[in-house]
């Protein structure tokens, strides 16, 4: 099978076929970018200096170039202009479908870094490492409370389902991250990849599940429509937290702005290190007798990075990635949904199982 983890470029537009890539992720910043500098504005100041901080607003202009660009790549508002799209729906529904699920990924990031204890985002320090604890989680805090308060009041047929379709995002995302923390507590031996699947479902799968449908559902659009772009952003999110999984352990600190090992040093049970665990290798023994020993050193890093290569767990694990974008795709085959956008979601979701950052 080839790689599905090589480049991270994304197609253009082009005048013969359908929108790029690049088309779709421009038009989901064009929508949400505003509505998000509004939302903050309006913040307590001493909130709104650390979400400014955390999104990279405040290195515009300033020598960390292109860290505001790298803080808004807005994935999940892309989902939700295409999930729009898949409507037929006015584009001001994608505003503020992406605004709320953006809101919560934003919020997911400031509290994932104080309870992982990660003192670096994109190569400067975290937000409660910059500010302190409790400022980050208060940030946090009033960033989804806003996403919630936008999506109950927005102007829209489906607003009512659409409050409870992402309330319930964020209880699963809750339910993911709370298991993702109790695996840290496990031997490597301990976890199966299918648990890591379930946890990964709720941890990242929820809210690109959320994302994919929930402009359609503020559109009331039919349940056909919106239960398969759900499934698909589901299996899309399982395929992203793979492959962050695979960028933290060979991905370049320069390029996704974290340093390299963290998740070995902390015992994340990520997929390439169960994997490896349970390949009945030499290679995959000597890992999880290190592991079980106890946190990693520093200096351990290298050698429990020569024997995840030996185990082929980066391939295994892009394999696992690969099939789990192959269920988004298929998800999307079965879709009431124009053709047209149909070819766009699969350029997007193809192009973004390519990521490198």
């Amino acid at each position: 099978m080839t790689r599905i983890l090589l480049h991270s470029t994304v197609s253009q537009s082009t005048s013969d076929g359908p929108p790029g890539s690049e088309e779709i992720l421009e038009r989901g910043m064009a929508l949400v970018e505003p509505e998000l500098r509004r939302i903050v504005a309006r913040l307590h100041p001493s909130v709104a200096r650390v979400c400014r901080y955390h999104m990279g607003w405040d290195a515009e202009g300033s020598g960390s170039a292109g860290l505001a660009q790298r803080a808004g790549k807005r994935v999940r508002a892309a989902l939700a202009v295409l999930s729009v799209r898949s409507a037929g729906a006015p584009e001001r529904f994608a505003t503020a479908a992406g605004t709320a699920v953006e809101l919560v990924h934003q919020l997911s990031l400031l509290h994932d870094d104080v309870m992982d204890g990660d003192t670096e985002r994109r190569g400067r320090p975290a937000a409660w490492a910059a500010f302190g604890t409790g400022p980050a989680v208060l940030a946090g805090d009033a960033l989804v409370v806003q996403a919630v308060a936008g999506i109950l009041h927005a102007q829209a047929p489906g607003a009512a389902a659409a409050t409870d379709a992402l309330i319930t995002a964020v209880e699963k995302m809750v339910e993911g991250q709370a298991e993702d923390l109790s695996l840290e507590e496990r031997s490597v031996s301990e976890v199966s990849p299918d648990r890591y699947v379930h946890m990964a479902r709720g941890k990242t799968g929820a809210l690109f599940g959320c994302a994919a449908a929930l402009g359609a559902v503020l559109a009331d659009a039919p349940a056909p429509v919106t239960g398969a772009l759900h499934l698909a952003g589901s299996e899309l999110g399982v395929a992203f937290q793979i492959l962050d999984d695979i960028l933290g352990l060979w991905g370049e600190s320069t390029v996704t702005g974290k340093p390299v090992g963290t998740d070995l040093m902390r015992g994340k049970k990520t997929l390439p290190l169960l994997l490896a665990a349970g390949s009945g290798t030499a290679a995959g023994r000597r890992l999880t007798d290190m592991l079980d020993c106890g946190s990693l050193a520093p200096g351990d890093v290298p050698e429990a990075m020569r024997l995840l290569e030996e185990t082929e767990s980066r391939r295994r694990s892009e394999e696992a990635a690969a099939r789990h974008v192959a269920s988004a795709l298929a998800a999307l085959g079965e879709a009431p949904i124009p053709a047209g956008v149909r070819d766009q979601w699969r350029r997007f979701i193809t192009d973004l199982s390519l990521r490198n950052s």
